[in-house]
């Protein structure tokens, strides 16, 4: 079921509501307007009677001259106006509208809601001759029902009116609504699709405008985040066929002219004038030099000690290398001996990631000291904290990230779920830390 139609309903259901209970207050207010102005007509005829009767005057008015002051009564309304001759014979004295007097009477079921039954009333009067009459006055709300009626049917199409109106608006609102939340959604799925260059509009609805604007700000993220991963998968393939052409230049020049040479001396070892010693003693050394370029490229490779004696020895190892091919620069490093329990993936990745660190120190920092330190952290020894500091000229972070290098350590610590921070100014060092979860 769609939010369109759910709110219409709703809407429509809250419409029903309003018309019912107005529809209630409006007759109960009839009722109470007709009770109330049905019995002030009968005290007003009541007083009248009896203010009539108690003139002096009154006491030598024939019969003929009471019914001409009764009649006078007909400006009353709502009222029957009898006089009950000792004989029992009536006479009408006034006589108020009648169902049959008008042609828009009000429907029978609006007369049986908004009227009672009103008793009638006798006021016995004595004419001057003794002669006793009794006065018959019976209330008769018609009129007043036929004024309510109109009021009611009036105030029912004003609200019906207003309720037209309201639907209206509220319709044109959730329809303006609804287009914009369609906008937003076509946006999202743009995104989805990988088309973050597709801005969504600016809204007249200031929320949805603010919806729109974050929207925006995060495909540009993305946007930027995409293109800085493209550049640093270049860059690392760059890096990778760079490595595999060192490697097979390596491999041809040193291990190719090698074996070309064993090969060479083996032949002519095989002279019987040969001198065999010097040609052993040559291929020793040559092999010597070839386990010696293995080894290294093992090395560069991977650290084949960070498999067998752990990080710690691995990282040790590292700073000895860095320090004797750096003399001017003062390594130290701080590590437990916990570091040699981690997880391989985790230990290569922090080794990795020193190791760039101490490269872009050498490359850009002109830095006389640096230190790494490596230390455990939480109640349950679940954090591992990583620090590599240097007093290096430092920089503005904001005019580096163009390079790989910050990228390539902040994508290595990602890929374990860490929190990377980069602190410097110009002038005053730079700090890389980093907290790894390990458990």
């Amino acid at each position: 079921m769609s939010l369109r139609f759910q709110l219409i309903v709703r809407i429509l259901f809250l419409f029903v509501c309003i018309l019912i209970l107005g529809g209630s207050i409006a007759i109960w207010r009839a009722r109470e307007a007709v009770t109330e102005e049905v019995g002030s007509s009968l005290n007003l005829a009541l007083q009248l009677v009896k203010f009539g009767f108690s003139k002096p005057a009154s006491a030598t008015m024939k019969e003929s001259d009471w019914i001409y002051w009764l009649s006078a009564l007909r400006e009353t309304r709502h009222l029957d106006i009898r006089v009950q001759q000792p004989t029992g014979e009536t006479i009408q004295v006034t006589r108020s509208l009648q169902s049959e007097d008008q042609p828009d009477m009000p429907p029978g079921w609006f007369v049986s809601l908004v009227t009672a039954d009103y008793a009638e009333t006798h006021y016995p009067i004595v004419m001057a001759d003794g002669k006793a009459l009794m006065l018959i006055i019976q209330p008769n709300p018609m009129d007043e029902t036929v004024e309510v009626w109109h009021e009611t049917v009036a105030f029912f199409i004003t609200l019906c009116l207003l309720i037209i109106l309201i639907f209206l608006a509220v319709h044109q609102t959730l329809h303006k609504t609804l287009r914009f939340i369609d906008t937003i959604v076509d946006g999202l799925r743009r995104i989805e699709n990988g088309q973050y260059r597709d801005v969504l509009p600016r809204f007249s609805i200031q929320e949805y405008d603010s919806i729109a604007g974050a929207i925006n700000h995060m495909a540009g993220v993305l946007d930027k985040t995409r293109e800085e991963n493209r550049a640093l998968t270049k860059h690392s393939l760059k890096i990778q066929e760079e490595e595999r052409r060192r490697l097979s230049q390596e491999l041809h020049d040193e291990l190719g002219q090698s074996l070309t040479a064993i090969k060479v001396m083996a032949v002519t070892a095989a002279h019987e004038k040969a001198d065999t010693r010097q040609i052993t003693e040559s291929i020793s050394h040559i092999c010597d030099h070839l386990m010696a370029i293995v080894r290294s490229m093992m090395h560069q490779l991977h650290p084949l000690i960070l498999t067998e004696l752990g990080l710690k020895a691995t990282l040790e190892d590292m700073v000895n290398h860095w320090s004797e091919r750096n003399p001017w620069l003062n390594l130290t490093i701080e590590c437990p001996d916990e570091l040699d329990s981690l997880d391989q993936n985790v230990a290569i990745q922090i080794f990795r990631v020193i190791q760039e660190c101490l490269t872009n120190t050498i490359r850009h920092a002109e830095a006389k000291h640096v230190k790494i330190v490596l230390e455990i952290l939480g109640e349950n020894r679940d954090c591992l904290h990583l620090e590599v500091a240097d007093d290096g000229r430092g920089c503005d972070i904001n005019r580096i990230s163009s390079g790989f290098g910050l990228r390539g350590i902040q994508e290595r610590i990602k890929s374990l779920d860490g929190e990377l921070t980069v602190r410097s100014q110009p002038g005053q060092g730079m700090a890389v830390s980093a907290t790894i979860p390990i458990l």
